[in-house]
């Protein structure tokens, strides 16, 4: 099997002073690692043998990363300094770019979804409240703590980001988050079902959905049941709500997550409505797409379970079923008195006539 290639392979040569000239010609490029070898070729030149500049390394910009990680206690010039840098710039270009996507393929309406992108110890840059995600500009971004305090930003930061911030409390290899209303994923989420699996390989290597209990969004109790769960999953659907996932790699990743599952429930919805049950694939099959997504550094409850452990789909009936039992027939047979009076009327009209 060719080898697989993430960001953090990458990361990893250029760390110890290695050459990424000298990849397998068979390896396999995860898409974060094809713009960061693009990136250094550009910027650096491909033989680099310096580890990116500091937090957060993963994300891909042209503009260099501050060499000083910030935080949340640092002086407030210097704050000012970053969040107005080039750097920072594009990462409020990257989250807009990620919202006029989430807008045009009505993943969003109103005001609805989020994003944030970990840019420091503990602060982060996030959309803000109340504005379109299809009309976002970076001068819209915010910049808070993780207790969600604002820091800096003209607008109001949104209302969900304590989710957002507990959720990289929780997963220190959360590097950005992304929360919509996609219609179809969203379905499920209201129906407090997981979506099946074993159907399709880019939803199994990509993909690690559970499903959070309902609570008012926005609040603490919301954020805690969602961090519960990204241990092991990277994209959660929250019941009665939508959807959020993040990234181990950039917020065009978490993104992704996003696409994904968009598209594999509407795929499922449309198997279902054939009549037939869905022809799965092997637990072997299943167990070595598990292996590529371990690889990638994306959890899974999964990994290490036995392959007769795997593709338990017990909640989820596929194939068409009628809803409506069918009506008894009524039952056929004589009626006596009916029988009698019919033959009394035509006695009497027989009568009539001779």
């Amino acid at each position: 099997m060719s080898t697989v290639i993430s960001a953090k392979d990458i990361e990893n040569i250029l760390a110890k002073g290695g050459d990424v000239k000298n990849l397998p010609a068979d390896a396999i490029l995860t898409p974060s690692a094809k713009d960061m070898l693009r990136d250094l070729s550009r910027h650096k030149g491909v033989a680099a043998s310096a580890a990116p500049a500091a937090a957060p390394a993963a994300l891909s910009t042209a503009a260099t990363a501050p060499v000083k990680a910030l935080n949340s206690k640092s002086p407030k010039a210097e704050l000012e300094a970053f969040f107005n840098s080039p750097y920072a710039h594009e990462l409020k270009e990257q989250i807009c770019s990620m919202g006029h996507r989430l807008w045009e393929r009505a993943y969003v309406d109103g005001n609805g979804g989020n994003m944030a992108i970990r840019v420091g110890e503990d602060i982060a840059i996030c959309t803000p409240t109340l504005v379109s995600k299809g009309s976002l500009k970076p001068s819209d971004m915010c910049l808070v703590d993780f207790e969600g305090n604002q820091l800096l930003g003209t607008k109001k930061r949104t209302s969900e980001i304590l989710m957002h911030l507990q959720i990289m409390k929780r997963q220190p290899k959360a590097v950005a988050t992304c929360h919509c209303h996609p219609p179809y994923s969203t379905g499920f989420a209201i129906a407090g079902l997981v979506p099946p699996t074993c159907m399709i390989p880019e939803y199994e290597v990509f993909a690690s959905v559970a499903v959070a209990p309902y609570r008012t969004p926005g609040s603490p109790e919301m954020g805690q049941l969602v961090a519960d769960l990204v241990d092991k999953h990277n994209t959660i659907l929250m019941a009665n709500h939508g959807v959020v996932s993040w990234s181990h790699n950039n917020v065009e990743d978490a993104y992704f997550k996003m696409e994904i599952l968009e598209a594999y429930c509407r795929t499922i919805l449309v198997t279902a409505q054939l009549g037939v049950p869905a022809k799965t694939m092997s637990a072997p099959q299943l167990q070595d797409l598990l292996k590529i997504k371990q690889s990638l550094g994306i959890p899974d409850p999964r990994h290490g379970l036995k392959e007769c452990e795997l593709c338990d789909n017990g909640e989820w009936r596929p194939g068409v079923a009628c809803a409506v039992a069918p009506r008894a027939e009524a039952a056929v047979g004589l009626d006596a008195d009916a029988e009698a009076a019919v033959k009394a009327i035509t006695d009497q009209i027989i009568a009539q006539m001779k």
